[in-house]
């Protein structure tokens, strides 16, 4: 979505956020651009130093940025920001607040966009049924996310452990990831939940390899069908990842892990009990205020 003006017309922070928008950028590289939008009327008339100093990066961070973007350096960018008039005044001029609020509302929307599409995805309940039953199955459950992903890994593992009876967490490489996911499979595991968000970790790939050798059904949340984890994924279960601020926003894969929980309740037998159990125990002992 583009932000405009009273005339109808695009303002110039949203004309800079049109020409990021589509490039995997690294956070560094996402707060050049930020800072870019927010004062997007001076942006065409700045140097690669001034940009630097404008974001508390590097010059050399700029020229790797504008080549980010496709150019060969950043004049060759500065002078597309000249010729998209991003620094000419708009009838009605953003101010710095507004070039803010635009960008912090567009990465919102954008959230609100991937959750829509998941939402179309899930009209076809069969990936989503046959990933719960193959996860409920597996005794233990060894739920995997490494890096950006390990909070998801972690909200999921958290949970399932309330209806599943032996859920292992993995969340931390190192040498040891591979010992751990071989004793998952030597103790009766046949499949592992994995959680892929990018920047995919070298490691992540190793583990899953590993998996694999060791004869476990991989089922894998992602980003997209296409992510590099795809090839070693027995089935794929993409959410879109938003990347309009400096960090990615991961909304939909959150959901999508809650909606795979939902459906595994389904599968495992003697799930409403454990959960009743479960909130018994913390009535008795005073767990939470309410």
């Amino acid at each position: 979505m583009t932000a405009l003006d009273e005339t109808g017309t695009a303002g110039p922070s949203a004309r800079l956020l049109q020409l990021f928008e589509g490039h995997r950028l690294t956070p560094t590289q996402r707060r050049i651009a930020h800072s870019l939008v927010r004062h997007a009327t001076e942006a065409p008339f700045l140097s690669s130093v001034e940009v630097a100093e404008l974001a508390g990066v590097s010059q050399p961070s700029v020229t790797r940025f504008a080549v980010a973007l496709g150019y060969d350096g950043y004049p060759a960018l500065r002078k597309q920001l000249r010729e998209l008039g991003a620094g000419e005044s708009a009838p009605s001029a953003e101010t710095p607040a507004d070039a803010v609020r635009n960008e912090h509302q567009l990465a919102v929307l954008a959230e609100i966009e991937h959750l829509r599409h998941l939402a179309e995805l899930l009209a076809d309940p069969e990936p989503i049924v046959r990933a719960a039953r193959l996860l409920a199955a597996s005794r233990p459950l060894p739920v995997l996310g490494l890096r950006a992903a390990s909070a998801q890994a972690h909200g999921f593992a958290y949970f399932a452990a309330k209806v599943h009876p032996d859920v292992r967490l993995l969340d931390e490489g190192g040498s040891m990831l591979a010992d751990r996911i071989e004793q998952a499979a030597s103790a009766g595991a046949t499949a592992l939940a994995c959680f892929a968000l990018p920047r995919y970790p070298r490691e992540l790939m190793d583990a899953l390899i590993t998996a694999r050798e060791c004869g476990l059904t991989v089922v894998t949340v992602a980003d997209s069908a296409f992510a590099p984890v795809a090839k070693l994924s027995d089935l794929m279960l993409p959410a879109a990842v938003g990347t309009g601020l400096v960090f990615d926003t991961a909304c939909a894969p959150m959901m999508l892990g809650r909606v795979l929980l939902q459906t595994m309740c389904d599968e495992i037998p003697g799930a409403e009990a454990r959960l009743e159990a479960i909130e018994q125990s913390a009535t008795a002992r005073g767990l939470f205020l309410e």
